[in-house]
């Protein structure tokens, strides 16, 4: 089937390579003409695992092509999907001008029946306002031709989002005409091969769920982080926590970890929106407010650990601290709301000197603070730790899991260990030297001077609450 995906960002990019994978023959349309140029010549402006060499292979084998000519790519394609970003308002809301802004190209170039797929993040009622404008331009033009608009948001997470696609736990349709809804389970038929998880509902229900989802995984996450900080205070073990509730199947273990807070362009952006959506409906949702307030919080506990901890020393103005993990979560480049920029800036605010490493995402942080001179780009963990008086674990990469303390160490002028993500038994890092201090879990200290000890666990204590 001919299909066109609008929009070569992360969503529209990872859409196209896998159609095209299955058979599909894809062209991914963009106005940004630099993209597209670095696309055809195999460049991918995002960080994907997997994604360079789909793109490759597919466009290889003529299945995939990029390009910017409206015109052309509307008329050969039978299925249109929108995937250009909606981002958030100063208000909340979801801006939808680039939705729209296809809508009207589609309307200009249609000269055949069309089914618009609608897979960009948008508010509930938005495909009633996408079909409003083909149409208006299709009235302009004086010009009848039939097209239906169907909701199809994606679930995917970002670092794994190939598998994602390719194996997906359910396929979301809204539309509730019969030909578009055969003809998006046809596109989607070689990916239900094992087992059928195609589901269809109205579009405005498609439209809610895709909300509702990533408003119910954050607050898993947030509900964690809060509890953490009830668990510092009581001497309780969040990990331990998390491993009693979590077999319980009701609840399951899925987004239960506590750490610094969710970030990306998903979480926050979506439970905002879903905010104004309720707010412009004159409908309070406490329950929902409270997860962006909650995460906000929970982004500054890490900053406060390390101002606490350093108190009772030479305080943060002349340390130095190396920062491992710059993305907002591990197999992205994506350094969009990540809790990591808050720690890099509460601690810049300071004076500290900074020595920072990411195996993805140091170019996009680079671009957010050039020649800082507070600032140090490594290459590698152990570079990270040179003179440092503190390693930050913000991001666990999974090569962050069987560090080299013990080189580390050596090079190290202190000896703190902040483990944002849990990542380590606390007795077993301070058995190597280190003051262990994570989230939501009871410290352990390398030295064992009493006095000093206490003053040391006093400060380290969460201020979560605060």
């Amino acid at each position: 089937m001919d299909l066109l995906v609008i929009g070569c960002g992360y969503v529209g990019l990872v859409a196209a390579a896998c159609f095209s994978f299955m058979g599909h023959l894809v062209v991914c349309l963009d106005v940004n003409t630099q993209k597209i140029e670095g696309l055809r010549h195999g460049q991918i402006p995002i960080y994907e695992p997997n994604l360079q060499e789909l793109v490759r292979r597919n466009s290889a084998a003529r299945r995939l092509q990029f390009t910017t000519d409206y015109a052309s790519a509307v008329s050969k394609a039978a299925v249109c999907f929108i995937a250009v970003d909606t981002p958030m308002g100063s208000d909340g809301n979801a801006n939808l001008q680039y939705v729209l802004n296809v809508a009207s190209s589609i309307g200009t170039h249609m000269n055949a029946p069309k089914i618009i797929v609608i897979k960009s993040t948008v508010p509930v009622g938005t495909s009633e306002i996408v079909r409003q404008t083909i149409q208006k331009v299709l009235d302009e033009r004086n010009v009848k031709i039939n097209f239906s608009v169907v909701s199809n948001p994606e679930f995917l997470k970002e670092g794994d989002a190939i598998n994602d696609f390719m194996k997906p736990d359910r396929v979301l349709i809204g539309s509730s005409d019969e030909n578009a809804i055969a003809t998006m389970k046809a596109i989607y038929a070689p990916f239900m091969l094992n087992h059928n998880r195609l589901i269809v509902m109205d579009n405005a229900s498609a439209e809610m769920t895709k909300y509702a989802a990533n408003a119910m995984l954050a607050l898993r996450i947030s509900f964690m982080n809060e509890l953490s900080g009830l668990c510092e205070h009581t001497g309780a073990d969040i990990c331990k926590v998390r491993i009693g509730i979590g077999s319980d199947n009701r609840i399951g273990y899925n987004f239960l970890y506590a750490g610094p807070g969710y970030g990306g362009s998903c979480f926050p952006k979506d439970i905002r929106s879903l905010s104004a959506q309720a707010q412009r409906h004159g409908y309070d949702t406490p329950l929902i407010d409270a997860i962006s307030t909650a995460n906000q919080r929970q982004k500054a506990v890490i900053a406060n650990k390390i101002f606490r901890y350093f108190s009772s020393k030479e305080g943060v103005t002349h340390i130095t601290l190396g920062i491992l993990g710059l993305s907002f979560k591990p197999d992205t480049d994506d350094i969009r709301e990540s809790p990591a920029l808050i720690v890099i800036d509460e601690l810049l605010e300071v004076g500290a000197q900074l020595r920072l490493y990411d195996p993805a995402a140091m170019e996009n942080v680079k671009k957010l603070y050039p020649n800082h001179p507070n600032i140090t780009f490594c290459h590698n963990e152990i570079e990270t730790a040179k003179g440092a008086d503190a390693i930050i674990l913000m991001t666990e990469w999974k090569q962050f899991r069987l560090l080299d303390l013990k080189q580390m160490l050596s090079h190290m002028c202190g000896n703190a260990f902040f483990d944002a993500r849990n990542q380590f038994d606390p007795q077993e890092i301070a058995a190597q030297g280190f003051d262990y201090i994570s989230i939501g879990r009871p410290q352990a200290f390398a030295k064992e001077e009493k006095g000093e000890l206490d003053d040391i666990k006093t400060n380290a204590l969460s201020v979560s609450s605060e």
